[in-house]
């Protein structure tokens, strides 16, 4: 080449080619000269540590190859994708790879012609590859075939006898959209797996939710593994339409669903290595008690545990109707009344505006502390777009290179690199927030200004995506009440400790649901409960997440304190992607392929 300066693509080449080298060779001295020296990281999707962790610092990196790196020999790394370049001399790209288990992919980003951050993903276990593109089930059976059986009839022979004459390998608690993307991935891998839903029907946990629920998310963000959603679907689909759609997603994936069945109790049996879970059943007017004994049980219930409803002086005198959200169906039922909502983030929110729609006397919301208030235009535009760098809009969207992307950056660095993001929000939407300020409603960009994403990440709430109601607040239809504590619910009214009394025929506390661990404890046992802890939250010792600081999602995706459980939730893109990841974990193991899990040392 010359004096000729490198592209981007080709200095990513060069590195990997060296990085390759390197890893063959087992020179770890030699891979470490390759990373940055003040600043660098190594996220771990299985590859490297079947683990789901990020190594923050040279050593940890350093420390985690001496470990690993002549059991796992990786090699064969080479570019895949868009090769993407940003400010401050920061390129990156998808890269492909393998090692002496798996097929592996990645994300790499270079500062300076060194490793920033690199993230190395587990993506097929090598000869139990999903049977999916030339790996697809042909079908129908060609020739001649006394006693043939057609798909339909092995299919019900495959239901009548899982669960029955032949244990499941893997139990999966919840058919939303976790559950349902984990069974797909299982099914592509030939995993027996059952899952059960107390609903009468998949996506029953969605159509049950308050009747103007919608997706807050835009379409390209939430598509399910293996089936995209048409190109005429909505930008932001209604609970419904996502509860239809989670509903037909697994007839079409096969999957084998026991509806109208609660999951009562589990135990472990260390010696046996498998689980005693006993099943409620109904069906019709009958009710019976089905016992299953899976290697693995999967928690897929859901981003909460049970709803967190306050109690208040006097709650008992109260004459009209109090509900927590969960329970709140529809505001037709509530048209001329005067209703007052706990709460200010997205169900409160919700809510509020559906009230307002039908027809409710007078509405007001109930503001404890600050809510962080993104538009959706400003959250596609802004945050969702940039990623989409080259695709489609609605079509050939390639959500495999979407998740690569956005897992690479380390959860770490995502506060400074939202930072200015949202900085420049707060200038656009200056007038909004004044407005809502003046109307008595207190916003903030979160504690850190990091914005909409860190809040997820690390409480899973304290946000509104704005789709109208702000609106209604800033101009007072919906008044705020903010600061203020309860002094007593009376027979139709709320009296606030500022001497305002409020009167009310429905109370509505959307004030949020406990941890996820609160399932285990349900189902399990309290003991149980204590040895996985938290599951959701950084560590980042910030409102909601409390420390310390672990550097990837508490206890979700990953092996837990408690043997052959998982938790799997989320929202609809983390599940998808990190349904792969929990799906070869389980595959690996059904299949007898050791698993040694590596944790950094504390």
């Amino acid at each position: 080449m010359g004096s000729e300066e490198l592209s981007a693509g080709q200095k990513i080449t060069s590195w990997l080619s060296e990085f390759d080298t390197a890893l063959q060779n087992e020179d770890v001295d030699q891979v470490m000269k390759l990373f940055g020296d003040q600043e660098c990281f190594w996220k771990d999707l299985l590859a490297f540590t079947w683990n789901v962790d990020t190594f923050e610092s040279r050593d940890e990196i350093l420390q985690m190859l001496e470990e690993n790196l002549a059991t796992v020999k990786p090699r064969g790394w080479e570019i895949n994708g868009h090769v993407f370049e940003k400010p401050g001399s920061l390129i990156g790209s998808a890269f492909e790879f393998e090692t002496s288990l798996a097929w592996g992919r990645g994300f790499v980003w270079l500062r300076g012609g060194k490793c920033w951050t690199i993230l190395t993903s587990m993506w097929d276990l090598k000869g139990h590859e999903e049977k999916i593109a030339r790996s697809r089930p042909f079908g129908a059976t060609i020739g001649q075939v006394k006693g043939r059986k057609t798909w339909y009839q092995q299919k019900q022979q495959e239901q009548q006898d899982v669960g029955r004459s032949k244990q499941p390998y893997c139990l999966i608690v919840g058919a939303g959209h976790a559950g349902a993307m984990l069974g797909a991935r299982l099914r592509m891998l030939g995993v027996p797996t059952i899952i059960v839903e107390r609903n009468e029907r998949a996506g029953d946990n969605w159509r049950n939710r308050y009747k103007s629920l919608a997706l807050h998310t835009p379409f390209f963000t939430d598509h399910f593994p293996y089936l995209q959603f048409p190109s005429n679907w909505p930008v932001l689909a209604s609970k419904d339409k996502v509860g239809d759609w989670i509903e037909c997603y697994t007839k079409l994936m096969d999957l084998n669903l026991w509806c109208s069945t609660e999951c009562k109790s589990a135990s472990y049996n260390e010696k046996e290595g498998s689980w005693e879970v006993v099943l409620e059943k109904k069906s019709g007017s009958e009710v019976f008690e089905v016992v299953l004994h899976p290697s693995q049980l999967v928690l897929a219930c859901g981003m909460g545990g049970y709803p967190e409803t306050p109690s208040f002086p006097g709650n008992e005198n109260f004459e009209g109707v109090q509900i927590h959200s969960s329970q709140y169906k529809q505001g037709e039922d509530w048209t001329g009344k005067k209703c007052i909502v706990f709460g200010a983030c997205t169900s409160a929110h919700d809510i509020c505006l559906d009230l307002w729609e039908q027809g409710a006397s007078e509405i007001t919301l109930v503001q404890k502390s600050q809510t962080h208030i993104v538009t959706i235009s400003d959250l596609i535009e802004t945050l969702l777009e940039p990623h989409l760098e080259g695709a489609e809009y609605d079509t050939n969207f390639d959500s495999d290179a979407y998740d690569l992307k956005t897992a690479s950056l380390p959860f770490k660095v995502l506060p400074r690199v939202q930072i200015p993001v949202y900085a420049g929000i707060a200038k656009k939407e200056a007038d909004l927030y004044d407005r809502l300020l003046k109307a008595g409603f207190k916003t903030f960009l979160g504690e850190d200004e990091s914005g909409i994403l860190l809040m997820v990440l690390r409480r899973g709430g304290g946000y509104y995506i704005d789709v109208g109601a702000s609106e209604l607040i800033a101009n007072g239809e919906v008044k705020v009440k903010n600061g203020v504590t309860v002094e007593a619910i009376k027979e139709k009214s709320v009296v606030f400790d500022d001497g305002i009394e409020v009167s009310a025929d429905l109370i509505i506390y959307a004030t949020g649901f406990g941890n996820m661990k609160d399932f285990i404890e349900m189902v399990i046992s309290k003991e149980a409960a204590e040895k996985v802890g938290l599951c959701w939250g950084l560590g980042s010792d910030t409102k909601g997440d409390p420390g310390p600081w672990v550097g990837e999602l508490k206890n979700m995706y990953k092996p837990l304190a408690v043997p052959a459980l998982w938790v799997a939730s989320g929202g609809f893109s983390q599940c998808r992607f990190y349904s792969r990841h929990v799906a070869i974990q389980l595959k690996a193991r059904m299949e007898g392929i050791p698993t040694p899990v590596y944790t950094r040392s504390k």
